[in-house]
């Protein structure tokens, strides 16, 4: 009996060590210090609630910073910025800003789509549909806000949709008459949130995950102009919109298609395992279901380019 039990407790001390020392051991590398963590202002809600748990795991201290992506992404190759994670509303912001210079790699988890967000006080909020949105828009009592082309991927999504919908609406023009109403542009949509609130403006192009979390009425639109549907993929590329490039005074003409988020390591990050950490973290169970849970849909398994030159703790998540 006594030999019986002396293995019980060697083999129930095996198990502990495969189980949970390879998390313990890994924990353990993850420098201390901070984690700076650039990132869609979109993304502001669901990764405030993912850190925080991460923190209470590693010993890290998150500082986060929201802007339009395009911002996030100059933040690194125009002025030299260093951050160990990047995550964007657009896969395509990486891709074309960051790739090959400054990053190795773009993991594309999550998708959302575009509504038209206002609240109880907007005008005109009792009759808008998706069907007669167009008409409402374009009154001279109504005010309506979209974020920065240059400056943020919700910014020319709302161009496209603007494209879209002079299509899908047979309404000739009226991508141009809504690209004239100027006066309510700021750098990212989620700067606009406050204005809507304080009825300094009647409606609001936006992502739907963020107009759920700020409980706010919304105009659903059809798929063939909400930039939601990979099956759209042909129709959303019709709509294009011309935005800076890598360098001054260069141009890309970027092409619609289904809202894609994505999320890299720079090349430069400083704190390299606590980034890994914290990018497996978002792709875990966990980070799924706190996105899922503030509206946006999770991609499974996420879509990595660049999948040979990533860390092997995060091959495992990806294809």
């Amino acid at each position: 009996m006594r030999k019986k039990s002396v293995w019980v407790l060697i083999t129930v001390t095996v198990i502990f060590i495969v189980v949970f020392g390879k998390s313990y051991f890994q924990k353990r590398e993850v420098s201390k210090g901070e984690l700076v963590i650039f990132h869609a202002g979109s993304l502001s809600v669901p990764l405030r609630e993912i850190s925080n748990l991460f923190e209470k795991e590693y010993p890290v201290i998150v500082k986060a910073e929201a802007a339009g992506s395009r911002s996030c992404a100059r933040k690194i190759c125009d002025i030299g910025r260093q951050c160990d994670v990047m995550a964007s509303a657009d896969y395509k912001v990486v891709a074309d800003l960051l790739m090959p210079e400054h990053a190795d790699f773009n993991i594309r988890f999550a998708a959302n789509e575009m509504v038209i967000a206002f609240t109880e006080e907007s005008k005109f909020g009792s009759e808008i549909t998706a069907d007669n949105w167009p008409e409402i828009l374009v009154k001279d009592s109504v005010f309506f806000g979209r974020s920065d082309a240059d400056l943020d991927p919700c910014g020319y999504r709302t161009l496209m949709l603007f494209q879209l919908g002079e299509k899908y609406y047979k309404v000739p023009g009226l991508s141009e008459q809504l690209k004239k109403t100027t006066k309510y542009i700021r750098p990212k949509e989620t700067d606009l949130l406050a204005l809507l609130e304080a009825g300094e403006i009647d409606y609001l192009f936006i992502y739907r995950s963020v107009a759920a979390q700020h409980n706010l009425k919304m105009v659903l639109l059809p798929d063939e102009i909400n930039l939601k549907s990979p099956a759209k993929t042909e129709l959303y590329k019709t709509a294009t919109v011309r935005l800076s490039g890598k360098k001054n005074g260069e141009f890309i003409r970027q092409s619609g298609e289904a809202i894609i988020y994505s999320v890299t390591i720079p090349r430069n990050a400083p704190n390299l395992k606590a980034a890994e950490a914290w990018v497996a973290f978002l792709l875990s169970p966990k980070g799924r279901n706190i996105m899922e849970k503030h509206g946006q849909s999770c991609i499974l398994p996420p879509v990595a380019d660049g999948f040979d030159k990533m860390p092997e703790s995060l091959k495992i998540f990806c294809q």
